[in-house]
Protein backbone atom coordinates (compact mmCIF):
# COMPACT_ATOMS: atom_id res chain seq x y z
CA UNK A 1 0.00 0.00 0.00
CA UNK A 2 1.14 3.36 -0.51
CA UNK A 3 1.87 5.97 1.75
CA UNK A 4 -0.69 8.60 0.64
CA UNK A 5 -3.54 6.01 1.04
CA UNK A 6 -5.40 5.95 4.17
CA UNK A 7 -4.84 2.61 6.19
CA UNK A 8 -8.51 1.06 5.70
CA UNK A 9 -8.41 -0.27 9.55
CA UNK A 10 -8.70 3.94 10.79
CA UNK A 11 -11.04 4.04 8.49
CA UNK A 12 -14.60 5.26 9.37
CA UNK A 13 -17.46 3.60 7.59
CA UNK A 14 -18.43 6.56 5.85
CA UNK A 15 -14.68 6.79 4.39
CA UNK A 16 -14.51 3.15 3.38
CA UNK A 17 -17.84 3.94 1.40
CA UNK A 18 -16.29 6.53 -0.19
CA UNK A 19 -13.40 4.81 -0.96
CA UNK A 20 -15.54 1.84 -2.78
CA UNK A 21 -17.36 4.78 -4.48
CA UNK A 22 -14.31 6.25 -5.77
CA UNK A 23 -12.89 2.29 -6.97
CA UNK A 24 -16.45 1.60 -8.61
CA UNK A 25 -15.75 4.69 -10.47
CA UNK A 26 -12.67 3.82 -11.54
CA UNK A 27 -14.13 0.54 -12.81
CA UNK A 28 -16.67 1.95 -14.52
CA UNK A 29 -13.66 4.02 -16.26
CA UNK A 30 -11.61 1.10 -17.03
CA UNK A 31 -14.53 -0.92 -18.42
CA UNK A 32 -15.25 2.83 -21.07
CA UNK A 33 -12.10 2.93 -22.03
CA UNK A 34 -11.61 -0.67 -22.60
CA UNK A 35 -14.82 -0.97 -24.39
CA UNK A 36 -13.50 2.34 -26.79
CA UNK A 37 -10.60 0.43 -27.73
CA UNK A 38 -12.42 -2.73 -28.23
CA UNK A 39 -14.88 -0.60 -30.37
CA UNK A 40 -11.58 0.33 -32.58
CA UNK A 41 -10.37 -2.82 -32.91
CA UNK A 42 -13.94 -4.46 -34.40
CA UNK A 43 -13.79 -0.92 -36.52
CA UNK A 44 -9.95 -2.49 -37.88
CA UNK A 45 -11.56 -5.63 -38.11
CA UNK A 46 -14.41 -4.64 -40.55
CA UNK A 47 -12.20 -2.56 -42.65
CA UNK A 48 -10.31 -5.73 -42.79
CA UNK A 49 -12.80 -7.87 -42.99
CA UNK A 50 -11.62 -10.26 -40.28
CA UNK A 51 -13.92 -12.46 -37.91
CA UNK A 52 -15.40 -10.89 -35.59
CA UNK A 53 -14.14 -13.59 -32.86
CA UNK A 54 -10.56 -13.95 -32.24
CA UNK A 55 -10.53 -17.20 -30.29
CA UNK A 56 -6.42 -17.26 -29.53
CA UNK A 57 -6.95 -13.95 -28.45
CA UNK A 58 -9.68 -14.27 -26.27
CA UNK A 59 -7.49 -17.37 -24.73
CA UNK A 60 -4.26 -14.87 -24.39
CA UNK A 61 -6.94 -12.36 -22.88
CA UNK A 62 -8.00 -14.88 -19.77
CA UNK A 63 -4.72 -16.30 -19.55
CA UNK A 64 -3.56 -12.94 -18.59
CA UNK A 65 -6.33 -12.50 -16.47
CA UNK A 66 -5.63 -15.23 -14.33
CA UNK A 67 -2.29 -14.59 -14.37
CA UNK A 68 -3.28 -10.86 -12.94
CA UNK A 69 -5.25 -12.37 -10.40
CA UNK A 70 -3.02 -14.48 -8.64
CA UNK A 71 -0.21 -11.69 -8.61
CA UNK A 72 -2.76 -9.65 -6.72
CA UNK A 73 -4.22 -12.57 -4.55
CA UNK A 74 -7.87 -13.08 -5.72
CA UNK A 75 -9.86 -15.90 -7.21
CA UNK A 76 -8.39 -16.17 -10.73
CA UNK A 77 -11.93 -17.96 -11.68
CA UNK A 78 -13.38 -14.46 -10.71
CA UNK A 79 -11.69 -12.08 -12.45
CA UNK A 80 -11.87 -14.53 -15.60
CA UNK A 81 -15.28 -14.36 -15.13
CA UNK A 82 -15.47 -10.75 -14.96
CA UNK A 83 -13.05 -11.33 -18.54
CA UNK A 84 -15.38 -13.42 -20.23
CA UNK A 85 -18.73 -11.54 -19.47
CA UNK A 86 -16.62 -8.11 -21.08
CA UNK A 87 -15.39 -10.23 -24.15
CA UNK A 88 -18.98 -10.79 -24.84
CA UNK A 89 -20.43 -7.81 -24.43
CA UNK A 90 -17.74 -6.37 -26.85
CA UNK A 91 -18.65 -9.26 -29.31
CA UNK A 92 -22.00 -8.67 -29.56
CA UNK A 93 -21.27 -4.62 -29.59
CA UNK A 94 -18.89 -5.89 -32.53
CA UNK A 95 -21.75 -7.86 -34.68
CA UNK A 96 -24.35 -5.10 -34.04
CA UNK A 97 -22.16 -2.52 -35.46
CA UNK A 98 -21.09 -4.47 -38.94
Amino acid sequence: MSTDQPNPEEMTLDELRAEIQEIDRDIVELIARRTYVADTVAAVKNERDLPTTDEGQEERVMDRAGENAERFDLDANLVKAVFRLLIELNKVEQRQSR
